[in-house]
């Protein structure tokens, strides 16, 4: 991930699959970030582990417990991230965690969707809320022209599944039907951040990582967690104003809503 330095980044379901993949390239990069907090819902636990080991080799990883549907949970890791940064903001959030349990048409019930919501497009909206005031700080701060994950940027971790106009190629798919549901509304989210948030200089952008072999895909998933990863790494460091407000895959090839 070449392009422009990016000092820190912020990753939501970072213990396991894209998420903690995407914390080992940035802490293997040449010019790794001075900071990088992984955050998830158990750090002490099983799933936790992985981390912690990473951290104890890298002194820029700092693990942070974050429950996105919590907003106690997210605002106590927010007040713990700016105490880390001091002076600086916060360069990069990338909102990863989510679900995806398996849902039809005649198997939905009013929790199973609203549980699913509030996973996948509540807790990002939770999430970048609290962090906000930091990601408005770095770019207010960035000497760079226009936009890019060294400046200021939050990519929301969707899917092709979101999309309404590529639903008759999907729908046969998968049968996760409050998955696409919540994706959908993370997709306007996203664009409604790309709006809000334009004259502020913070890039937004949602993310298509590809059908991937990990808990939340299937093991007859396309790619594995490394393909994916290759090409979310040269996407993040291609963003530009040209990505702001849409739906981006791993190839980086813009998708349509």
């Amino acid at each position: 991930m070449a392009g422009p330095q990016c000092c820190s980044v912020l990753l939501t379901g970072a213990n396991r699959g894209i998420g903690l993949e995407i914390v080992k390239r940035l802490l293997e990069k040449a010019n790794p970030p001075k900071m990088v907090f992984a955050t998830c819902r158990d750090p002490e636990g099983a799933r936790g582990q992985e981390l912690k080991s990473l951290a104890s080799k890298h002194p820029n990883l700092k693990i942070l417990q974050l429950e996105t549907t919590d907003p106690a949970s997210v605002e106590a890791a927010a007040k713990k991230v700016k105490a880390h940064l001091g002076d600086c903001g916060l360069n990069l959030l990338i909102n990863n965690a989510g679900v995806m349990p398996p849902c039809t048409l005649e198997s939905a019930t009013a929790k199973d969707m609203l549980d699913v919501y509030n996973t996948n497009t509540v807790g990002p909206m939770l999430v970048t809320k609290a962090f906000l005031p930091l990601l408005k700080k770095a770019a207010h701060a960035s000497k760079q022209k226009g936009m890019s994950c060294g400046k200021a940027a939050i990519v929301n971790m969707s899917t092709i599944l979101a999309s309404i106009e590529k639903t008759p190629e999907t729908y046969f798919f998968i049968p996760v039907v409050s998955y696409r549901c919540s994706k959908t509304a993370l997709n306007m989210l996203t664009k409604c951040q790309s709006m809000g948030y334009k004259d502020e200089g913070i890039l937004c952008t949602a993310l298509h990582p590809g059908w991937v072999k990990t808990e939340l895909g299937s093991d007859q998933a396309d790619l594995t967690v490394e393909e994916s990863v290759d090409g979310i790494m040269k996407v993040l460091c291609n963003l530009s104003e040209k990505e702001h407000g849409v739906l981006v895959s791993w190839e980086g090839k813009v998708l349509p809503w």
